[in-house]
């Protein structure tokens, strides 16, 4: 399952080049008014489809057990949705002087306002042996809190750079967003033996429809031709994504294994994925509802596209260098008990 996870992974990167590509040879396709009709197929259709399918397989009754740990949930949520985006503010002004294009820095903000992923953090934590339950139940929650944080967090943030109206913003995030992952739990209820049974695909139905959100997204700056993204800002632009995941990694580390933290080495690694990755299913959708109409969508989404294969690139390679940090500290707890 774990090879199988990781070749899905691997698919689904090489299909956002092909994507964008495409997006690049003809963009007529999926602009609004295009063959694939966008406005309708993407904007009501797709998303909806990716959050019922997110409420079909988030599996919130094994998380009861998890619910004890309060501390180590207020931890991973507050850096998330409220350090995070906050430190990426006034990380930002000072960036903002630069030549960087400025649609790609408020890119970088809008990664700053998303919630966790639902998959790859959980994945990483049981690849070390970390805390896999406080992984999946701040996984699950914070998609859930995201739903109504993000949007809020978007346009505290960046409110200047949607078009559209507030009040339309969260009507179309009730019916695309909130509705479909409601009835998606309600009917996971009568069907979740089965569902445990087939063990169907929707890590794959997820991402293929996100690479068509992602390709009409890319059709609409390709048919824009005022739009124009030079290769210094998005070689800065990768490199201070790489510091800002090391950095904040080594950051909820550091907090996480202070004496008096009352975390356990196993909470430490389940905190390091949890409090630093970011949702590109969720975050995608969302982006798409906020800036609706807004010609540079893609720019501000291109970060985001970036920050999601980094996570999995880096979280894979150090793998091995948390997992042996979290038995050698393991070994020195039990050596340090009076019974042993």
């Amino acid at each position: 399952m774990r090879l199988l996870e990781r070749m899905r992974k691997e698919w689904f990167m090489v299909g956002i080049v092909l994507a964008i590509a495409g997006a690049k040879l003809e963009p007529s396709i999926g602009v609004d008014g295009g063959p694939l009709k966008p406005e309708i197929t993407v904007s009501y259709i797709a998303v909806a489809t990716i959050f019922f399918n997110s409420g079909l397989s988030l599996k919130t009754e094994e998380l009861t057990s998890a619910l004890v740990h309060i501390r180590l949930h207020l931890f991973i949520q507050i850096f998330t949705l409220a350090f995070f985006p906050a430190a990426m503010w006034l990380f930002l002004q000072l960036l903002s002087i630069t030549p960087i294009n400025e649609w790609l820095l408020k890119g970088l903000q809008t990664v700053g306002c998303m919630p966790p992923p639902v998959s790859s953090a959980v994945i990483l934590t049981k690849a070390v042996g970390g805390n896999e339950a406080a992984a999946i139940f701040n996984s699950a929650f914070g998609s859930f809190l995201g739903i109504v944080i993000t949007p809020l967090l978007l346009l505290l943030f960046l409110g200047s750079s949607s078009s559209v109206p507030f009040t339309s913003i969260f009507s179309q995030l009730s019916v695309t967003v909130v509705v479909p992952l409601i009835i998606g739990q309600i009917v996971r209820r009568y069907i979740k033996d089965w569902l445990e049974r087939t063990k169907p695909p929707f890590g794959a139905i997820s991402s293929s429809v996100l690479l068509m959100i992602i390709y009409t997204t890319f059709c609409g700056t390709f048919s824009n031709p005022n739009i124009d993204l030079d290769k210094f800002s998005l070689v800065v632009i990768l490199f201070i994504i790489f510091s800002i995941q090391l950095g904040f990694m080594l950051l909820t580390f550091i907090f996480s294994t202070r004496n008096n933290s009352g975390f356990t080495p196993a909470d430490t690694v389940a905190i390091i994925f949890c409090s630093t990755h970011k949702s590109l299913t969720l975050g995608i959708p969302m982006l798409k509802i906020v800036f609706a109409g807004h010609e540079h969508l893609s720019l501000i989404s291109v970060p985001l596209l970036i920050y999601h294969p980094v996570q999995i690139l880096l979280g894979s390679v150090l793998v091995p260098t948390i997992k042996s940090w979290m038995v050698s500290r393991q070994k020195g707890v039990k050596l340090t008990r009076p019974d042993v």
